[in-house]
């Protein structure tokens, strides 16, 4: 081949390329060593709007697009059933991961909530929303007007007086604890809390079993439109943008398919920043609303995702920026000091021993260094991520401060807890 000729096949070859660059979708990793190692993995989910970047995913075909285009995922009747199915592995009948509350795959790692107290080790890869849920309250305590404020309470509520949340530890469990505590009503003492599942929060409030109950969306506006019950405040104002529910995987199966495990990420990246988007909420809420999914009027699902609060005793907020967020201000990034306040709250409510070793099972459980491969492979630009691990001293609506770097300090400053040793 004549150098003339030569130099022509090698810009041919370097077009050919460039066009082969120009035409792969955004985020699809062309390179062999980062191809997944099987097609398929089964997510668990559970019937709530922050479920969305996982059905979305999947609808969407960015599963597809980043290899994996046999995902599978699978409804699961409640946080406990989604337990079970996760120690039970995909391998045998079960699921590899799953839309979760925070604190669960730390519970499950620990042998806390698994039988026989067996270590299922878990891994979190990304979170999937901050903000979205509400602490509701049945109709015949309206008139107390409680708010983020719940002392107006104290009066009506008794030791037979049943509060429900999703799951013992969970993050849901967390929030109604703090509210209560923060007014001064013991939930251990003064109340009776129960666990029922979210899709059945709504039909337990309306045969008049339950006096308050905390959960993520759809349920709490389908509550107010029901006129069963109304939201007196959303978590946001407890916490502002504080995190929910993460992707949890089994560690096991992460190891074993390290790339599939960045390729299901990127997918769920790039479905909550589809879902963050103002204009698809409409089309978002439409799909997630359908019978194979939610099964849930648009209407239930729609208003609070576009952040429009219909609180249910007058109160209405319109563009609140106290909406579920997916992706906007960082909510995708599994910050560890966030885990961190997660495990502080487990141990205050004695879930947790006193001498947990949160740092080491923080480094265990929480795989931000794999999020950060998936951005880069979904196309997320550096300015987009995080530059710490942390986002600091967080402030709670109470005035309570917790920071990353004296969580001790922070369990000493409440008055309500319920220690547990080793």
């Amino acid at each position: 081949m004549t150098l003339p000729t030569r130099r022509k096949a090698i810009a041919a070859t370097a077009a050919l390329l460039a066009a082969a660059r120009a035409a792969t979708p955004r985020g699809a990793f062309a390179q062999a060593n980062t191809t997944p190692e099987l097609r398929k993995a089964v997510l668990g989910y559970i019937a709530l709007t922050d479920a969305s970047p996982l059905i979305i995913a999947k609808e969407k075909g960015f599963f597809a697009r980043h290899g994996m285009p046999d995902v599978e995922v699978a409804k699961q009747a409640s946080w406990g059933a989604t337990r079970d199915n996760l120690v039970l592995g995909g391998e045998r009948g079960g699921i590899d991961g799953a839309h979760i509350l925070t604190p669960m795959p730390y519970l499950m790692t620990a042998g806390r909530i698994t039988q026989n107290s067996q270590p299922v080790p878990m891994v979190i890869t990304a979170r999937l929303n901050t903000n979205g849920q509400a602490i509701s309250v049945a109709e015949k305590h309206k008139g107390l007007k409680p708010s983020i404020d719940a002392s107006a309470l104290k009066r009506a509520l008794t030791a037979e007086s049943k509060v429900a949340m999703t799951f013992r530890g969970g993050t849901h469990d967390l929030w109604i604890r703090y509210w209560l505590a923060a007014a001064g009503i013991d939930p251990d003492k003064e109340v009776q809390t129960i666990v029922v599942p979210p899709p059945q929060m709504v039909a337990n409030m309306k045969v008049g079993t339950m006096d308050a109950f905390c959960v993520g969306e759809p349920w709490n506006d389908q509550l107010v439109n029901q006129k069963i019950g109304f939201t007196a405040a959303v978590t946001g104002e407890l916490w502002k943008d504080h995190p929910e529910k993460s992707l949890g995987l089994r560690a096991d199966w992460v190891e074993k398919h390290p790339n599939a495990a960045v390729a299901l990420t990127a997918a769920v990246i790039e479905a909550a920043r589809w879902c963050d988007e103002p204009a698809n909420k409409q089309e978002m809420c439409a799909i997630i609303g359908r019978r194979a999914w939610f099964n849930v009027p648009v209407a239930d699902i729609l208003q609070r995702s576009l952040g429009n609060i219909d609180y249910g005793d007058g109160r209405r907020v319109a563009d609140s920026p106290l909406l579920m967020k997916f992706w906007r201000d960082h909510a995708s990034y599994p910050f560890p000091s966030h885990d961190l306040w997660f495990l502080t709250e487990d141990i205050r409510w004695g879930v947790l021993p006193e001498g947990t070793d949160t740092r080491a099972l923080i480094t265990q459980v929480n795989r931000e260094g794999l999020w950060r491969q998936a951005a880069e492979r979904a196309g997320v630009k550096p300015g987009e991520t995080p530059t710490g691990t942390s986002r600091g001293r967080e402030t709670f609506f109470d005035g309570k401060v917790f920071d990353p770097e004296n969580p001790a300090a922070y369990l000493a400053s409440l008055a309500i807890k319920k220690l547990a040793g080793a």
